[in-house]
């Protein structure tokens, strides 16, 4: 398990006005320690489609599609590595969402993290409708190998990015974990960006 801390950061922006944003995921520091490099994950939790299946022992597939049908979403879910300078770049399409490589699969031990836009300059993006989401709500994950694993949604909460509980959001919880990321709150038109975080969190079934 890594032990040193990644600074995590999705854009929410882009410089210009706020006419031409383009605007949407995540701006947060993330103890490795609550998302293990995958290599070393035991104990995770594998889900079949339709259902988790429950404990399973090593890493399980990548993501491939994201399905929350209370708020209609099914979209692609894309790698996100880590950027030189420590970053965790936002998905280049505002339909898609992005999962980050440097943390475990959905479903395995550890606190996984799908990110995705909230909006852009032509509308809303995949993320627009995350705020909606309330405890009891299903999230899908899809697999490249064809399974899947079912999260149910536990709360959402919305921080200021500049005083996001990192430890809280990310930190280790024993048991397979979900965070889905999207921008909120206010925009601020002299950065660019939205002031705030959605953040949804979900357990796996």
């Amino acid at each position: 398990m890594v032990s040193l801390l990644l600074s995590v950061l999705l854009g929410c922006g882009t410089s210009g006005s706020a006419s031409d944003r383009s605007t949407g995921a995540v701006s947060a520091s993330v103890p490795a320690s609550g998302v293990s490099a995958r290599p070393t994950d035991a104990g995770s939790a594998a889900g079949e489609t339709g259902a988790a299946a429950g404990a399973a022992a090593g890493q399980v597939a990548d993501p491939v599609r994201i399905r929350v049908p209370a708020i209609g979403v099914s979209a692609p879910v894309v790698p996100l590595a880590l950027a030189a300078d420590g970053r965790l770049e936002a998905p280049k399409v505002f339909a898609e969402t992005g999962w980050n490589v440097d943390g475990p699969e959905p479903g395995e031990n550890g606190t996984a993290v799908i990110a995705g836009h909230v909006d852009s300059h032509t509308g809303p993006a995949v993320f627009f409708r995350l705020r909606e989401l309330v405890p009891g709500d299903r999230v899908q994950v899809d697999r490249v190998d064809g399974s899947s694993a079912e999260f149910v949604v536990s709360r959402l909460e919305r921080y200021p990015k500049d005083r996001l509980p990192s430890d809280e959001v990310y930190g280790p919880t024993g048991r397979p974990a979900l965070r889905l990321i999207t921008c909120g709150g206010t925009f601020d038109q002299a950065r660019s960006s939205y002031r705030d975080n959605v953040i949804v969190f979900a357990d796996l079934v």
